[in-house]
C-alpha cells in the first residue's frame, strides 16, 4: 500500500480520534495480516485493560505481555495488537512507544514505573490554592522532557487568586523555572483559559501531571464539558482538592485530541532524567560551559561561571541548589543499576576527597 493509501485510510479510521494516523497503520499492518485488531489501552487494572477498538471499548488479558521489566508492560496510551474474540481475548503485543512518561518507584531495588505512553504534551498542573513549590514544578518538567513530549505548565484555581497583580508575580515566578514552556492560568470553576489550553491539546495526546490536589481531574471534566471523573470537594484547612483518580484513564476530548488523567503523585521520583534535567536549567548548564574547567562541579572550583552568576545576583541560589539536588538524585538512581557507573562515581569521589586533602595541606602550609 502507498504512504497515501495510508494516509488516507488512517484519516477515516474510527480510531483517529483517539490519534491513530498514517505511521501506526504502517506500524500495525504485519499485526494486522495475522488477524488481530489495532486499539489504544485507555485504562489497566491488575493484569487486564480496557482498549477501545473500532468496534468499540472491550476487555483483554495482558498476560502475553507480562515481561520482568516493569517498563515494557502494557499502559495507557499504548497502541496495542488485540486478539478478534476469545474469551478472555489476549493483548499480544503494543507498538513501539514515541514516547514515555516514567518516574523511579519507592522501591529500593530502583526500578523505574511508566505512567502514559504516546504522548504529545505533558500538562504539569500547579494549584495556585497553595504557596507555590517551584522545585516540585522543576522535578515535573524534568521527567516531562525527558519522556519525549512537549511541556506545558498550567496553574489551576487562578480565581483563588486575590487580584492580577499577584497573579502576575507568580505566573513570572514559573516561567522562570519552566524555560520554553508555556505557561498558562486556568480557572475550571469560571471557565477562564479552557479554550486556550484546549486549542494546544486539540490533535494530540496530553498526560495531566501533578500531586494530589492539583486540580488535575477538575480539569479533565472541564475540558470534556461533562463530569466523567470524580472530585471531591476541597479542604477548607489547606486549600487542596482530595485525592480522587485511581487509574490512569484515556479520555477523548470534544474539541479532538486525547487526554489521560494520572492519580496524584505524592513521591515524584526521577528516572534517568539527565537530559531533561539539563533542559529544565538550561541557563545553567548554558553557563556551565564558560567555566574554566570542562569538569566543574559548580561547587568551589576557580573560573566558575554558574558561581559567579549566583554572585552577581543573576542565578538564584535556589535554583542552583535544585539543580545539584535533581542531578545528584538522578546519579543515584542511575548508579543503582549500572554497576559501571557505580564504580566511576566512587572513583570521581575518591578523586576530590584526594584534591581537597591536598588543598587543604597545601593551606596548613602557607599558615605554618
Amino acid at each position: 500500500m502507498s504512504s497515501s493509501s495510508f494516509s488516507s485510510s488512517a484519516s477515516s479510521h474510527p480510531l483517529a480520534p483517539y490519534g491513530w494516523d498514517a505511521d501506526w497503520e504502517s506500524e500495525f499492518a504485519p499485526y494486522g495480516e495475522q488477524g488481530l485488531l489495532p486499539g489504544r489501552v485507555v485504562r489497566v487494572d491488575r493484569g487486564q485493560c480496557d482498549v477501545v477498538t473500532a468496534d468499540g471499548v472491550l476487555r483483554a488479558d495482558t498476560a502475553f505481555v507480562t515481561p520482568h521489566d516493569p517498563l515494557r508492560v502494557v499502559c495507557t496510551g499504548d497502541w496495542v495488537a488485540v486478539e478478534p474474540a476469545g474469551d478472555p481475548r489476549y493483548v499480544r503485543t503494543y507498538l513501539p512507544r514515541r514516547s514515555a512518561f516514567v518516574r523511579s518507584t519507592s522501591s529500593k531495588r530502583a526500578e523505574g514505573q511508566i505512567l502514559a505512553a504516546n504522548v504529545d504534551h505533558a500538562v504539569v498542573a500547579v494549584s495556585l490554592a497553595v504557596e507555590l513549590e517551584l522545585n516540585r514544578a522543576e522535578r515535573f518538567l524534568a521527567l516531562a522532557w525527558e519522556s519525549g513530549a512537549q511541556p506545558v505548565v498550567v496553574l489551576t484555581k487562578a480565581d483563588l487568586v486575590p487580584d492580577a497583580a499577584t497573579l502576575a508575580h507568580l505566573v513570572q515566578d514559573v516561567e522562570t523555572v519552566a524555560p520554553g514552556v508555556p505557561v498558562l492560568t486556568i480557572s475550571s470553576a469560571r471557565g477562564d483559559g479552557l479554550d486556550v489550553l484546549a486549542a494546544v491539546l486539540a490533535g494530540g495526546t496530553s498526560v495531566l501531571l501533578g500531586q494530589s490536589g492539583a486540580g488535575k481531574s477538575t480539569l479533565a471534566n472541564a475540558l470534556l464539558g461533562e463530569d466523567v471523573m470524580h472530585v471531591n470537594a476541597t479542604r477548607d484547612v489547606d486549600g487542596k482538592g482530595r485525592h480522587t483518580t485511581t487509574t490512569r484513564n484515556l479520555l477523548a476530548l470534544p474539541g479532538g485530541g486525547v487526554v489521560i488523567d494520572t492519580p496524584g503523585l505524592r513521591g515524584v521520583g526521577l528516572w534517568d532524567a539527565e537530559t531533561g534535567v539539563g533542559q529544565v536549567f538550561a541557563e545553567i548548564e548554558e553557563l556551565a560551559g564558560e567555566c574554566r574547567f570542562h569538569d566543574c562541579g559548580h561547587v568551589a572550583e576557580p573560573g566558575c561561571a554558574v558561581l559567579a552568576a549566583v554572585e552577581s545576583g543573576v542565578l538564584p541560589v535556589r535554583r542552583l541548589e535544585s539543580y545539584r539536588k535533581l542531578l545528584r538524585e538522578n546519579q543515584r538512581i542511575v548508579a543503582k543499576s549500572d554497576a559501571r557507573l557505580r564504580a566511576e562515581i566512587r572513583k570521581e569521589w575518591k578523586r576530590r576527597g584526594a584534591e581537597g586533602k591536598a588543598a587543604m595541606e597545601a593551606k596548613r602550609g602557607h599558615w605554618a
